[in-house]
């Protein structure tokens, strides 16, 4: 008998590519990690699982429950559908300004979506969904302060790349939004290789791109530890949208637009550095945003 995957089983082995033009003349080696390529299109798909997996290997939840989570998107749409493979009830709060795209992905997955102001914005979905679980409504799983997220990448990605990179990794570059990806996988690649620089990438003042934020320190996220984050890099509105585009029309590359500051931050970094390997995290695809009107630019 043929063992066929599951869908759950597609999760991580993503691509990592060589920038072909965008880099320029330069001794160093950019790489975008297409973590869109995971079957709910982001890298969030690795701890959506892995946050509901572990916490039914603890017995804190099974089949059947009701899940919570506050979600700017990617997270959401990620969780609707681990819950819809692993068969639990689904409730996401989110800032109602969020692409219509990410609603209405969540929807498809079977997630009940309710809407707060772009005023309250992701503090008040967090403080809503903590609210609804004292009220006995449901779990929230809390991507923000749960160990399980950033354990997703020190298991899957940081070792992915690695590999990918046969260990000749020098920079890694994330965006910093529950900053779960750049914590896995900092301290995977402090463990075999501590000279590894990890630079995170947050919002310059006034900036306001999807997936990464510059938290107030009463929403800073738990599971964060800035002794783990060797440089941080601002990033301005229009250099991630830019550099979005470019990705595009340049590299082939469809991304986001967090994903494009994230690639702006690793193109700023090897204009600073010599005979670097630089490995980006492209975390979702463009095709969510499209209605924003953010490729027309």
């Amino acid at each position: 008998m043929v063992n066929y995957p599951t869908i759950e089983s597609c999760i991580g082995g993503t691509p990592l590519v060589r920038l072909q033009r965008m880099p320029g003349n330069t001794s160093n080696t950019v790489l975008a990690k297409l973590e869109g390529n995971n079957p709910a299109g982001s890298v969030k798909d690795r701890p959506a699982l892995n946050m509901i997996q572990a916490a039914e290997s603890r017995g804190e939840i099974q089949p059947g429950d009701t899940l919570i989570e506050a979600t700017s998107g990617n997270t959401g749409i990620a969780l609707a559908m681990a819950a819809a493979i692993k068969g639990y009830k689904l409730k996401l709060i989110m800032p109602s300004h969020m692409s219509e795209e990410r609603k209405l992905a969540m929807a498809a997955y079977g997630a009940e979506l309710i809407e707060v102001s772009q005023e309250e914005g992701m503090e008040g979905a967090r403080d809503l969904a903590l609210s609804m679980q004292a009220q006995g409504l449901g779990r929230v799983l809390d991507q923000f302060g749960n160990p399980d997220n950033p354990a997703a990448h020190f298991q899957g990605t940081g070792p992915e790349i690695w590999d990918q990179t046969a260990g000749t990794i020098t920079h890694f570059v994330a965006s910093m939004g529950t900053t779960g990806t750049i914590m896995g996988c900092s301290r995977f690649f402090k463990s075999v290789n501590p000279k590894i620089q990890i630079i995170g990438l947050q919002p310059a003042d006034g900036a306001s791109i999807p997936g990464i934020r510059r938290w107030p320190e009463a929403y800073l996220p738990s599971i964060y530890k800035p002794d783990t984050v060797d440089h941080i890099y601002d990033i301005d509105q229009n250099e991630a949208e830019v550099t979005m585009r470019r990705m595009a029309k340049e590299e082939g590359i469809f991304c986001g637009v967090s994903s494009g500051g994230v690639m702006a931050g690793a193109l700023r970094l090897s204009r600073e550095v010599e005979n670097a390997v630089i490995v980006a995290i492209v975390c979702d695809r463009g095709d969510r945003y499209l209605s924003t009107g953010v490729f027309a630019g």
